[in-house]
């Protein structure tokens, strides 16, 4: 400013080009100042932008932490995953024991009431009306109550169950028991199923192994009930799912009482699945807002609108994997409750008959893990075609064929061929599904599919009371190549937006 005015007061011939000078110093100056606050207001927003992408925001990590949180799990989260795991699979096994106990008993049943197939039936009705209200309530309840909470009072809804069951009561009130049976087990399957899928490792294999333990529970419960239906007192066998039941109660107590979701995978060192979509998905991370918990550190659960009924029921991918489970589950329980009263009547099968019930979920345990492999091998999603063939085809020579040994070994193989489609399924699902609505699909997935359970053997009992139990086998047949088209419609790729 002083070099300015010397010039103007010595040189006034210059004043002019002194002043244009000035005013173009003074005119860079201010587009330099201009650049300056133009490049730090550039930097600010990449900033904020790099901000909303990689950091931990609402409970998010970046895929940097997140691999290493992987590398610092430590052995105390390792082992807390073992005894949840655990846990998890035995309130599978005895949802598998309820599933395996009906078969046997079935033609006691009838004796004892003196019932034909329609009225027993009836049995399967209620336990429907049970999954179906507990799988609605799932969904709206998940939003509200935490995971421990939930599985340990539908484990005490079974306690009551089985108390009522094991008493022999007048026939209405033993059909009710089997409705309040069913919703417990119906909220215990989603919420494990939903458990399971979301740990980081390896949920694939540990899907396989909780469903065959659900396999090893169907296998044994008629071991149990095959026995105590030759007996007089035949309802004594649900003193046993009652001790059982007891049991389970006990250890979802121990292990998941009051905690979430969330809780619980992160005391296993697991992300939640919100989380690790957003770290495997950067591309289509978009900024939400926080709902962790900088006190406690743990992420507080999802809005319920994130998982309602109302977003689930219009994606139709849900809905199909919904089918598809109703059906498969429908199948599965029909042969295991139905296939010892046809062995019965139409093969002349004994007293004894009923441990053909636990050949076929024996041979369901086995499928869930001795076919991890060929289902790694082959692809999950093509494998299914090839076991669901096989199975019809084994299911027609039992339909043709009038011989008791070869019956009894196809039922078996049969058991071994369904078994890993459940959990493929639900592995698909985990795939393939928002994972804003994960949770909430699986657990209705799940808990509309043990609906099936109690739809087609209701519809095997009442097409006996016309036609005879030869009937059974045109109508598995039929579903299970319904069950084969439904899975061909269900999407092989993921066109989900998270």
């Amino acid at each position: 400013m002083s070099t300015t005015t010397t010039i103007l007061n010595t040189t006034p011939m210059h004043s002019h080009n002194a002043k244009k000078a000035s005013d173009s110093a003074d005119t860079s100056s201010s587009a330099n100042i201009v650049n300056i606050h133009v490049d730090d207001r550039l930097k600010t927003d990449a900033a904020l932008v790099s901000q909303r992408v990689l950091a931990p925001s609402s409970g998010t990590q970046s895929l940097h932490e997140g691999a290493q949180n992987f590398d610092s799990i430590t052995p105390k989260m390792r082992r807390y995953e073992m005894v949840v795991f655990a846990a998890m699979s035995f309130a599978l096994f005895l949802a598998g024991w309820n599933d395996g106990t009906v078969g046997p008993l079935l033609p006691r049943i009838q004796e004892v009431y003196g019932v034909g197939y329609a009225v027993v039936s009836v049995i399967f009705i209620c336990a429907c009306i049970g999954f179906v209200t507990g799988s609605l309530a799932n969904v709206y309840l998940t939003d509200r109550y935490n995971l421990g909470l939930l599985m340990i009072g539908a484990s005490a809804c079974q306690v009551v169950a089985y108390a009522i069951l094991a008493a022999a009561p007048p026939y209405p009130l033993f059909c009710i028991a089997f409705m309040i049976n069913g919703f417990g087990i119906s909220i215990q399957d989603a919420q494990a199923n939903s458990l399971v899928a979301s740990f980081s490792r390896s949920p694939n294999e540990k899907m396989g192994v909780l469903h065959a333990v659900y396999g090893l529970g169907a296998f044994a419960a008629p071991l149990s009930a095959t026995q105590f239906a030759q007996i007089p007192k035949w309802s004594f066998h649900f003193l046993m799912s009652l001790g059982i039941a007891l049991l389970n109660t006990l250890l979802l107590f121990v292990t998941v009482k009051g905690h979430s979701l969330e809780a619980i995978l992160k005391g296993v060192g697991s992300s939640p699945p919100e989380t690790r979509t957003a770290d495997m998905e950067l591309s289509n991370t978009r900024p939400v807002d926080g709902n962790s918990s900088s006190e406690t550190g743990e992420v507080a659960p999802a809005p319920p609108s994130k998982s309602s009924m109302n977003q689930i029921l219009r994606n139709v991918t849900v809905q199909l994997m919904a089918v598809f489970i109703f059906v498969y589950v429908g199948v599965e329980v029909t042969i295991g409750g139905w296939i010892v009263t046809f062995i019965i009547s139409e093969r002349g099968g004994g007293p004894s008959s009923g441990y053909i019930s636990s050949g076929f979920f024996g041979g369901l345990m086995v499928g869930r893990v001795a076919l991890l492999w060929l289902n790694k091998k082959v692809g999950e999603r093509r494998v299914v075609f090839g076991y669901a063939l096989l199975a019809i085809g084994l299911e027609v020579v039992i339909w043709l064929v009038p011989h008791l040994i070869g019956n009894a070994v196809a039922i078996s193989i049969i058991g071994v061929l369904l078994g890993p489609m459940y959990p493929i399924c639900i592995n698909h699902a985990g795939r393939i599904i928002p994972r804003n609505i994960l949770s909430g699909s699986i657990g209705w997935i799940a808990g509309f599919g043990q609906a099936g359970s109690a739809v087609l053997p209701f519809i095997t009992g009442a097409l006996a009371s016309q036609f005879g139990i030869v009937s059974l086998q045109p109508l598995l047949v039929s579903m299970m190549a319904f069950m084969t088209i439904l899975w061909a419609l269900v999407p092989g790729h993921s066109k989900r937006r998270d």
